[in-house]
């Protein structure tokens, strides 16, 4: 009986499993989980701190005893220590080892955390896991100083859900402006002008160089000598934390949130034969360079057929089609991934921006702007020869649809190209002129609906 082990029991990794079991009804499957807890969604963990779902809201399958009904083995608590490929065998964290036909590395990322001092000290929490919702719940009460080390777009997700628990909320971002690596400086000025207007502080160009804590003793006389002449730092109450930014500010915080970005959970790969850049380098079928051996998911890296290069597309749609193109392979059906795109919506605190593809232009392309900073509303487009390779938006709501298509599709757009440099509102102009005529589909149906 063929074995398919699964490693991650994220999004990816339980829409392989399902698949694998409506294609292969007799298989064997084993998903490997390191959380002891039941598989559920990263992305829902701001709705549970708001309130909108409670922790079963969280779980990726909610009728009772699914797994079991599908024959689907799912070891919890557990993670991959290290992979033998010539054996084919994993050895896991307990102690015990698994032997496998076909394996789907999907793993996940973890949070990066910075090398600060007194960051792992108590207080102090990503937001990534249940555990994580739970001690930030306890902690992030009304009133409650809160600080959250970056703003990129993981850190806007997780800002909305602390402004909603009535937080006082300062926010930290060493870039020179908010969602630096989905936005230009326009685009992520205008969203750091909107969540100030919104009550949040946001120190941008900054970064957190120390946190302190204090036992509740006064300061010594050297002590209070250093603070009289501005070099020491005054006593911290107990159960309170000043952070030192790099501007020289500090600020009170009860709670302090890292969300500093995310890296490919691969350590365990190493020496394992499995070829690995920034995340498990796969081709067109989610395969390694070992037969038998796929990827998908956060940790995987694919082929951008817009850049013409491998990313990590660390986005959930994306995770969901590895992983189905992945399965299929695994149990002997060919499929192909018709390559990933950067794809980027977030809602920060009301404000809707996007971020497709190659917004920051390619060598030898063009780009044209509109920005009305009074409306909210800010559109980049850029280009390369006469196709639209990337764009950003802020306040622009109508065109989504098409812009996700015109990028993901690489459709030629021809003389629309120079009309859109004209008048880059003319989108779905463009879009119904030159896509349908290529018979492109795209999510710009449903734009075309409401058009």
């Amino acid at each position: 009986m063929t074995h398919h082990v699964i490693l991650g029991a994220g999004p990816a990794g339980v829409i392989a499993a399902e698949t694998i079991r409506k294609h292969a009804p007799n298989d064997r499957i084993t998903v490997i989980g390191d959380e002891n807890e039941a598989p559920y969604s990263r992305m829902a963990i701001p709705y549970l701190l708001i309130g909108k779902v409670g922790e079963e809201g969280t779980h990726l399958r909610h009728t009772a005893g699914h797994f079991e009904t599908l024959n689907v083995k799912v070891l919890r608590g557990v993670r991959a220590k290290l992979l033998d490929s010539a054996k084919r065998s994993i050895e896991l964290s307990d102690g015990n080892t698994l032997h496998f036909d076909t394996l789907l590395i999907a793993t996940g990322s973890s949070p990066a955390t910075p090398p600060i001092p007194g960051i792992n000290g108590p207080g102090v929490h990503s937001c990534w896991t249940l555990a994580d919702a739970r001690a930030i719940a306890n902690l992030a009460k009304p009133g409650a100083k809160v600080l959250q080390m970056g703003a990129g777009f993981i850190g806007c997700i997780i800002m909305e859900s602390l402004q909603q628990r009535g937080v006082e909320l300062s926010v930290v971002e060493m870039g020179d402006r908010m969602v630096p690596r989905m936005m230009g400086p326009t685009a992520g000025g205008m969203i750091k002008d909107w969540c100030e207007k919104k009550g949040v502080k946001v120190y941008t160009g900054a970064r957190v160089e120390a946190i302190e804590r204090g036992d509740g003793a006064e300061p010594g006389l050297l002590g209070k000598i250093a603070q009289a002449v501005g070099i020491g730092s005054p006593a911290v109450p107990d159960g309170q934390m000043r952070v030192r930014l790099s501007t020289g500010e500090r600020l009170e915080a009860d709670l302090v949130i890292s969300a500093t970005g995310v890296k490919p959970n691969i350590g365990f790969l190493e020496n394992s034969g499995v070829r690995c850049l920034v995340g498990v380098l796969t081709d067109e079928h989610l395969q390694t360079n070992v037969p038998g051996i796929y990827a998908a998911g956060d940790c995987a890296e694919a082929f951008d057929k817009v850049s013409g290069r491998t990313i990590v597309s660390a986005i959930q749609p994306n995770a969901a089609e590895q992983a189905r193109v992945a399965a299929l392979n695994m149990v002997g059906q060919k499929a192909e991934l018709m390559g990933v795109t950067q794809i980027n919506v977030l809602d920060t605190l009301g404000l809707i921006s996007t971020s497709f593809g190659n917004w920051e232009g390619l060598p030898g392309g063009q780009h044209v702007e509109l920005t009305d900073e009074k409306a909210g509303r800010h559109l980049s487009l850029q280009f390369k020869d006469d196709r639209l390779v990337g764009c950003n938006s802020v306040g622009w709501t109508e065109h989504v649809g098409v812009m996700r298509g015109l990028v993901e599709g690489q459709v030629k757009l021809g003389e629309w190209k120079d009309r859109l440099m004209d008048d880059p509102t003319k989108l779905m102009d463009a879009y119904l002129s030159a896509a349908q005529g290529q018979g492109h589909w795209s999510g710009a149906a449903d734009d075309r609906r409401r058009a």
